[in-house]
């Protein structure tokens, strides 16, 4: 890989609201966790554990010709009640629509980005308690569905 450098910029706008930037130019939006303006600082982690695993899921399975037609990753995080409030559980819930999809190429898809591939959720592992799991629907079957 690289051991170059990444580089943000935030500026901040007032208040407790922050305008974060890469290098590339992307831009994301922040706020205090009681806005409801734009996303906290702690919920961007969680955003980010998503989008990390999430981009993993799909490389593998796209590699395993085991594409899904839709795919969302839920996630959601419970922090310490005290200073500096790290989260301690994390729980993350993929749900993959799609004809044929194979159980064990999506759980060892899961496995992959878990222990190797997900540089996000390996660095929240040192201080929460992450779990996963996973639903296969049919096409335009409702996520409520199988609850």
């Amino acid at each position: 890989m690289t051991d170059k450098w990444k580089e943000i910029t935030v500026t901040w706008n007032g208040e407790l609201s922050f305008t974060g930037e890469n290098s590339a130019g992307g831009i994301v939006q922040m706020d205090s966790p009681t806005s409801t303006l734009a996303t906290g600082p702690m919920e961007l982690l969680l955003l980010a554990l998503a989008g990390c695993t999430g981009m993993d899921i799909v490389s593998i399975l796209k590699k395993k010709r085991q594409m899904p037609v839709h795919f969302k990753v839920k996630v959601r995080g419970r922090r310490a009640q005290t200073y500096p409030m790290v989260y301690k559980e994390i729980e993350v819930e993929y749900l993959l629509w799609g004809e044929g999809l194979k159980a064990k190429d999506v759980e060892q898809a899961i496995q992959l980005s878990e222990e190797k591939y997900c540089s996000v959720g390996i660095t929240l592992k040192a201080f929460a308690d992450l779990r996963s799991s996973y639903r296969i629907l049919a096409p335009g079957e409702p996520e409520e569905g199988n609850q």
